[in-house]
């Protein structure tokens, strides 16, 4: 970074735009050898100062809430199975946010309920919500999740109802790249033989190269990813170990998020289960 301000410092003609700025920064980093991650960050912080949260946002069809009345033996389970860190706590429905709950803050509580012999209270460590606008910058609201020290934030719409959420993480993608994790593929094939006849498939992977691979013939036209395929023929974004069955073959999720299907595990299934291309 330095090199760079030190190269912008002694151009004659400075950018007069953000477009005219990147297209300086690229040219510096070639004549300073600067590594293509380190580009690709600046390129990024640039890029979010542009985009508006409601191009990141969780929506809200797509968000595990927990109700502030809902017993623990229900909800704890949800925890466990989604594995989030965070989660809004509700009223009567996801516009009636009450505040968050962070996943951590309930072993304290459970240990020193258990230990007093009184019953579990969810609204004593519910957290205050921070609520901001869809049209909020997405710059602007990552000063105000490290100036919080908030790392989620509920989305509000314009008739003040709830539209999504918004993590810290959401930005820092947008920044870094998709952030994976250990379930993620270790490599970069779109396609993986796991033996036996089963295949660990990208949800990104093209219909067209799945077609060619398998000789199937799903069809392309109303999605272009066999992840989008599969979540049409769930109707919902499904969770890890769910599974259905296309046209004999069978897919089971071995990895998703709150926005995406990430892996597919996949095989032949004797099921006559189709999907209509209507």
């Amino acid at each position: 970074m330095e090199k760079l301000l030190g190269a912008l410092s002694s151009d004659s003609d400075e950018p007069s735009s953000r477009d005219e700025l990147l297209e300086f920064l690229r040219q510096a980093a070639g004549r300073l050898k600067l590594e293509q991650d380190a580009m690709m960050i600046i390129e990024g912080a640039l890029k979010i100062s542009d985009q508006q949260v409601r191009e990141v946002l969780i929506p809200r069809s797509q968000v595990t809430a927990i109700a502030i009345d809902q017993p623990l033996d229900e909800y704890l389970p949800v925890i466990l199975e989604t594995g989030h860190s965070r989660y809004p706590v509700i009223g009567e429905n996801l516009d009636e946010v009450k505040g968050i709950l962070l996943a951590k803050d309930l072993l304290p509580l459970l240990r020193n309920g258990q230990e007093n012999g009184r019953p579990f209270r969810l609204e004593e460590v519910v957290r205050p919500t921070l609520f901001v606008p869809e049209s909020k910058r997405l710059n602007s609201l990552l000063k105000e999740f490290q100036n919080t020290h908030n790392h989620m934030a509920i989305v509000v719409d314009e008739y003040g109802g709830t539209a999504g959420i918004v993590t810290i993480e959401d930005i820092l993608e947008e920044i870094v790249g998709e952030i994976e994790d250990e379930h993620d593929a270790d490599d970069d094939e779109d396609i993986r033989d796991l033996g036996e006849g089963r295949y660990a498939i990208r949800a990104l992977t093209p219909i067209e190269d799945f077609n060619e691979r398998f000789e199937t013939h799903f069809s392309d036209e109303e999605f272009d990813t066999l992840g989008g395929l599969v979540m049409q023929r769930f109707g919902h974004l499904p969770a890890r170990g769910e599974h259905t069955v296309i046209r004999g073959w069978r897919f089971t999720v071995l990895n998703a998020d709150n926005r995406r299907i990430r892996l597919l595990e996949v095989e032949p299934s004797n099921s006559d289960d189709a999907l209509d291309d209507d």
